[in-house]
């Protein structure tokens, strides 16, 4: 009997590592930044923002995801309050960030038996971003002064469904919660130009849009989680 346990549990292993459904597809829908400059809304895309998804369907709960998505950034302090207005700024950025983390699903995923498949998902995990790094010149004009990388922490809600069988078509808020207060010029290192602002808080970016990918892969074995 100990023999047959440990045969059917290697045979599952094995199928396992062998049989996983796999998603890839891309993402497009737009962006907004939250900070310094421009409208304090939270959600308000107001520049384009496309990237591309894989995840590996783990369970029927949860998948390993990972994303790259390109994003501009863009403020005008006239769309924001009177005090913002008067004030005048305005920039114009782009973010390019990897993320990697664990997208778990409310409802059950199961993409073999035939039947269309509906979900909200939430998904977490750890961004990489590369910005540009801007400041306030001395003409009251926010300019990029170079390249530079931070870190995020994506949270994301969202919902997908099944097209067929081998389709799937998602849409997701995302909020990303930046390591820099200075996506918007207001809070440049170094003194390469003035600060302004609240320089207590970091910086935040919004991803509104829709994801499409192609799924494969043959039912996997469960039998280990």
């Amino acid at each position: 009997m100990r023999y047959l346990l440990v045969l059917i549990f290697m045979s599952c292993f094995t199928h396992l590592s062998l049989a996983q459904t796999y998603e890839v597809g891309l993402m497009a829908g737009g962006a907004n930044y939250i900070g310094d400059v421009g409208a304090s809304t939270y959600i308000a895309p107001n520049a384009i923002a496309i990237g591309a998804i894989g995840k590996w369907n783990r369970s029927k709960r949860h998948a390993f995801r990972a994303s790259f998505l390109y994003a501009r950034l863009q403020a005008n302090d006239t769309k924001g309050d009177d005090r913002r207005a008067q004030r005048g700024y305005s920039f114009s950025n782009t973010v390019k960030e990897l993320s990697v983390g664990m997208e778990y699903n409310f409802w059950e995923w199961y993409l073999y038996d035939g039947r269309p498949q509906f979900t909200p998902y939430l998904y977490t995990g750890i961004t990489t971003l590369n910005y540009n790094n801007l400041a306030l010149n001395t003409d009251d004009q926010i300019n990029k002064i170079n390249d530079a990388w931070t870190f995020a922490i994506p949270m994301v809600l969202g919902i997908k469904k099944t097209l067929g069988r081998k389709f799937v078509l998602g849409a997701e808020i995302g909020a990303r919660y930046t390591f820099t207060d200075n996506l918007d010029g207001s809070n440049p290192k170094d003194d390469i130009g003035a600060r302004f602002g609240n320089l207590d808080n970091n910086d935040w970016y919004v991803f509104t849009g829709l994801t499409l990918s192609f799924t494969w892969g043959r039912m996997p074995c469960y039998c280990v989680f």
